[in-house]
Parts: structure tokens; sequence; C-alpha cells
């Protein structure tokens, strides 16, 4: 699936992971789809969880190697 926009947070630390991901979504049009790629653990249930609360939907959640997540997200509007 072709994504609008990419960022990965795989090196970055809860609350970062979602931080990062929020200014992100923050700045894309209603619609666009975006590619995150994080760690497992606490960053895969926090991050998801927080998209969705606000109001993002969540199109593809896999692991794409061991303990490297990818979601593509499409922003909400």
């Amino acid at each position: 699936m072709k994504a609008d926009a990419e960022l990965d947070i795989s090196g970055e630390t809860c609350p970062m992971t979602f931080v990062r991901t929020k200014i992100r979504l923050e700045a894309m049009r209603p619609g666009e789809l975006l590619r995150v790629r994080l760690r497992g653990g606490e960053p895969l249930a926090n991050v998801p969880r927080a998209v969705l609360d606000h109001g993002h939907s969540i199109v593809v959640e896999e692991e794409v190697a061991d303990d490297l997540w990818e979601l593509v997200i499409r922003v909400a509007g």
C-alpha cells in the first residue's frame, strides 16, 4: 500500500513515539496515509490506541521484521 508520508519512530521511546506521530499527522490532509515504523512492546500498545482516540484509522498493522512493526494510518477528516 502506497503511503503519502513515512515516519520511522523505531528508535524512540514512549511518550515520544506518539508525540512524533501526532505532529506528523497534524501536518497531513484528511484521507492521506502515513506509514509508521515502530518497535513492539509499549510503542505498539500505545501508538495505535492514541491514534484511534484522536479519530484516525489504522488501515494496516503488521510485523515486518523481528520486533519491527509498520502501521498505515488514514488521517481523519
